[in-house]
């Protein structure tokens, strides 16, 4: 009697393609550096919350400037400049001014005050009313508030004033701009500066993953060289390390984020309270994905980094005896 196999009693084998291969060693190696950080706790969270400190500095720093050129950013009026127009000018010459000026293309707006309105604000503003009625005649010109429009620079501003300047109806050009510019002149100092400490910075977490990963290849010392006596390559060896450096540098980059969000809550209060004292809305601008997704890439990049250069050169020096 012949013996018939039946289709489903024997299931075909499939081999895994390289690429799954791949993948699941590095989930296993990740898991398993993660569990060596785990069984360390109190030294793992020592070196992250030293580079989460590192990264939170220049990020924190920098929000600071964003927040600064954000409430710069409310000052457009600080831009304006004043005409004061010559005493024979008319009303009617001064309103034909203000539409030959805001037909420029550098000029957003012209705002008009006659001098009988230049002197009622005045009046009520100066709380000398009853002294400013005893004189003879209005001693306030036409006036023209200019603002510039967007697309200008320093040296656009300076021209338009000094045309605006050389009109035969303009007696003389208040302009209020220069600490304006002074201060994002600032600014821009400061932030070259956070870009220079942000390199030393990272240099600094390269230089901590570094000797972490170091100590950590001495301690395993005994064990690289039996993996490297079966056959065990380099980039094999070296593939738990970067793992480790890959988790330092993905939770330092967290603790980071953490660390400048938990800085923002603290500062709601007192900026809620000054606000309320300049009766304005003044609201500290935060984080957006973007830049928190790169304070993490960073913290992972140098992570990798660390512990790739680390492992590369000291793997070289090891080897089965």
């Amino acid at each position: 009697m012949a013996v018939t196999r039946h289709a489903d009693a024997v299931a075909p084998v499939r081999a895994s393609g390289p690429f799954s291969i791949w993948i699941t060693r590095h989930a296993h190696t990740s898991v398993a550096a993660l569990s060596r950080l785990a069984r360390q706790p109190f030294a793992s969270l020592m070196i992250i919350l030293v580079i989460a400190v590192t990264l939170a500095l220049p990020a924190a720093v920098n929000l600071v400037v964003k927040n600064a050129r954000s409430v710069s950013g409310s000052w457009d009026n600080a831009l304006d400049f004043s005409v004061f127009l010559k005493e024979q000018v008319s009303a009617s010459d001064a309103e034909a001014l203000t539409k030959l000026i805001g037909q420029r293309a550098d000029v957003e707006s012209v705002h008009f005050i006659s001098a009988d309105d230049a002197l009622a604000e005045f009046k009520q503003q100066s709380g000398f009313g009853e002294a400013l009625e005893q004189l003879p005649e209005n001693p306030l010109p036409h006036t023209l508030v200019v603002r510039p429009g967007p697309g200008n620079t320093s040296d656009s501003l300076i021209l338009l004033q000094e045309e605006i300047g050389n009109l035969p109806e303009t007696d003389h050009v208040q302009v209020d701009t220069e600490w304006v510019q002074r201060f994002h002149a600032i600014l821009d100092i400061v932030r070259q500066a956070i870009a220079i400490g942000a390199g030393l910075l990272g240099i600094a977490i390269v230089v901590i993953i570094g000797n972490t990963i170091r100590l950590d290849i001495e301690n395993r010392r005994d064990e690289i060289e039996v993996t490297k006596l079966i056959g065990a390559t380099n980039a094999f060896v070296r593939r738990p390390f970067l793992w480790t450096g890959f988790w330092y540098g993905l939770f330092g980059g967290l603790m980071a984020l953490g660390l400048v969000y938990y800085g923002i809550h603290l500062l709601g209060g007192p900026v809620a309270r000054l606000s309320g004292l300049y009766q304005s809305h003044i609201a500290v601008v935060s984080l957006d994905l973007r830049e928190s997704a790169a304070i993490i890439g960073i913290g992972i990049f140098l992570g990798l980094f660390g512990s790739w250069f680390t492992a590369a050169r000291h793997m070289r020096r090891i080897e089965p005896r």
